[in-house]
């Protein structure tokens, strides 16, 4: 990557070739490209940082620590229900809003599709706690969640829509928080919560869902890689391949930088497709052009982040077709994208 730094001790680089060597199978034929650099650093205002500002050591950006091993039963606490250890990486809850029942163009959308508000925690190694996450709030709900977020500290990112003309009126925001103690951060984020009808944590609410009704098998080989099964949904996830930093901190794998194409079932082997890409800049004029020639429709092309580095735009994107014939249209534009896939 032009730019790139790298550490004293070569641990970063012996991590992207062993990345890259796993990845290198599943990933092969998608396009890649170089990434900018320079980003200024960023801190949210208002909460207690950490000891020394939580600059990196002469002027080298920060590295994520691991979250496995942690305990992290007081942040659950303070967020009203259980997350988990993704990836060994990050500390990630969600916020499914089973509470709503939202149709777009005819389809009644499921929460795993769109309507699942979730925050991610990443340490590092200055004991310091970043916060990140995306919410979904009904339009009535939403100036009450701003004030809250702003109360405890919490930046808005980002304010936008994922679908088409929908009713009822939603919004997703993307909250973005960094300091000491990652028990305030869930506060903050528990009293914007606390501003909505998302309905508490259920214990007995299935977590992958049943097999949908779609041939994931040709999902799979469209698209180049393995999906999921979440809440009856089907999801394909890429990364983006170039190290990405937040401010002056690295992002770990798949965090801030995703791909997410999700595949809700309507019957017949067909889907209503939504998600988004993750590009660079110069990749946003290929993309676009290149989706439409295969018959899905955009919907909204935005920043997630601040202070991003490489600068990332999201576009979100809608269709309903057979299943596999839509993920044989987004691999062109995929191709088009420095991805690699996501492992789980």
């Amino acid at each position: 990557m032009s730019g790139e730094r790298q550490s004293h001790d070569g641990t970063r680089a012996r991590r992207r070739f062993l990345t890259a060597a796993v990845l290198a199978p599943v990933a092969a034929g998608l396009g890649g490209c170089a990434a900018p650099t320079g980003a200024a650093p960023h801190r949210a205002e208002g909460l207690n940082g950490p000891p020394g500002g939580g600059h990196g050591h002469g002027g080298e950006l920060l590295e994520p620590v691991p979250a496995d091993g942690v305990d992290w039963s007081a942040v659950a606490d303070a967020m009203g229900r259980p997350g988990e250890v993704k990836r060994g990486a990050l500390y990630y809850t969600g916020f499914p809003r089973d509470d709503l029942t939202v149709v777009s163009e005819g389809i009644t959308i499921s929460p795993a599709l769109a309507l699942g508000s979730h925050t991610a925690m990443i340490r590092y190694a200055d004991d310091s706690t970043l916060l990140m996450g995306d919410l979904v709030v009904l339009e009535e709900e939403f100036q009450a969640v701003s004030d809250a977020l702003h109360t405890h500290g919490l930046m808005q990112t980002a304010i936008h829509k994922h679908l088409f003309a929908h009713s009822p009126e939603v919004w997703w925001t993307h909250v973005h928080g960094h300091g000491s103690d990652p028990v305030v951060l869930a506060r903050g984020v528990r009293a914007a919560l606390d501003r909505t009808a998302t309905p508490p944590h259920d214990p007995s609410a299935a977590e992958g869902g049943g097999s949908p009704d779609l041939d994931t098998d040709g999902i799979d080989r469209a698209l180049g890689v393995p999906g999921m099964v979440v809440g009856g949904i089907y999801k394909s996830l890429f990364a983006r391949a170039e190290e990405v930093n937040d401010g002056e901190r690295i992002l770990p794998s798949g965090v801030g930088a995703i791909s997410a194409f999700n595949f809700q079932p309507v019957g017949e082997g067909r889907a209503a497709l939504n998600g988004d890409f993750a590009m660079i800049a110069e990749e946003v004029p290929k993309v676009l052009p290149r989706l439409r020639s295969g018959g899905i429709d955009l919907v909204s092309l935005h920043h997630h982040g601040l202070t991003d580095n490489p600068r990332l735009f999201f576009l979100h994107i809608w269709a309903v077709d057979d299943a596999v014939r839509l993920a044989r249209a987004l691999r062109p534009a995929l191709e088009l994208t420095h991805v690699v896939p996501l492992e789980q």
